[in-house]
């Protein structure tokens, strides 16, 4: 074991995208933007969904937690990846700063993949099951349903994070992304990790592959009873409410899947890094468009609020 890792002074820092400042700062730029755009069109959803009571239903009681978790999710990368891109020295980050970004990352990532096959369950009441959805779908069931996902969500993050930080970690200190992710710093250990991989895995099924199993079943019954509605403004009504959900589940597996899914050894820091953009920065940002322009009601309402607050700037202004 090394001696700084004896003391505990272990200190970790994040590999640069590009060696050219200019290329550093345009990509600071274009973070900084994917993140305040992120940041605003969440909040606008979850301020939109509170405001307006119509709104006040299980789907977007869950579409407003799985808004909330993206802006905590956002804000867990987003800070210290621009710090370390803007800085002209190298960004360092202790082991215990390093243990608590990815404890969070694991966290709201893991309640997020979670949450979207709740959200899966609940269109499936809703359109197979629509006389009896507001019995099954009580608010009481709802609010276990959103807890559950954070329990279960921080029980695989402490426990995970916990394992690897457990390790004795080498001289090299570079990690090879933008944030302390998981495989990444299990590369930087200098003891055996197996066991750490196969943990890694098994949450990685717990968190991608059962929930993605159980969406897949039950859009397989959502398709079969939107098929069987007659009429095709219903038809088209059942699909509208599904197909932004189903576009996010898509993006989200699929990223989460090309990482934590694949073999570790297969494991290209190159791609890593691609990949990870798109599911820490772009994501996001396309969650909350894509919600909003494709759902009539959500989009009518944030309508309705930008509205009242262009009025109300007005009435003020005269």
């Amino acid at each position: 074991m090394e001696e700084g890792n004896q003391t505990g002074m272990v200190l970790f820092h994040f590999r640069p995208f590009s060696k050219l400042p200019e290329v550093q700062t345009l990509i600071f730029v274009v973070f900084l933007m994917m993140y305040l755009v992120s940041i605003g069109g969440n909040m606008s959803i979850v301020l939109t969904i509170w405001i307006n009571r119509c709104l006040h239903t299980p789907m977007y009681f869950f579409l407003a937690n799985l808004a909330s978790l993206e802006i905590f999710y956002s804000s867990t990368i987003a800070p210290l990846t621009l710090a370390s891109v803007l800085s002209t020295e190298r960004t360092v980050v202790s082991l215990a700063g390093c243990g608590a970004q990815m404890f969070f990352f694991i966290f709201l990532g893991s309640a997020d993949c979670i949450l979207l096959a709740v959200m899966a369950y609940d269109r499936f009441v809703a359109i197979c099951h629509p006389l009896r959805y507001s019995l099954i779908m009580s608010w009481h069931l709802c609010v276990q349903l959103a807890l559950g996902s954070l329990l279960l969500g921080f029980i695989l993050a402490l426990q995970l994070t916990v394992l690897i930080f457990r390790l004795p970690f080498c001289s090299s200190k570079e990690i090879s992304l933008f944030y302390c992710d998981v495989l990444p710093v299990m590369r930087l250990a200098c003891a055996d990790t197996r066991v750490h991989e196969a943990t890694l895995f098994v949450v990685s099924v717990i968190v991608l592959t059962i929930p993605f199993l159980l969406i897949t079943l039950s859009y397989v019954f959502i398709v079969d009873a939107i098929l069987k509605i007659r009429s095709a403004e219903g038809r088209h009504k059942a699909f509208s409410t599904c197909s932004s959900h189903l576009t996010v589940v898509l993006l989200q597996y699929g990223c989460g899947s090309l990482i934590y899914l694949c073999p570790s050894s297969s494991y290209s820091p190159e791609r890593g890094q691609v990949v990870s953009v798109v599911y820490t920065f772009i994501t996001p940002v396309l969650n909350p468009l894509i919600y909003s322009m494709r759902n009539r009601e959500l989009k009518d309402a944030l309508k309705r609020v930008i509205m009242k607050l262009l009025l109300v700037q007005t009435q003020e202004t005269f």
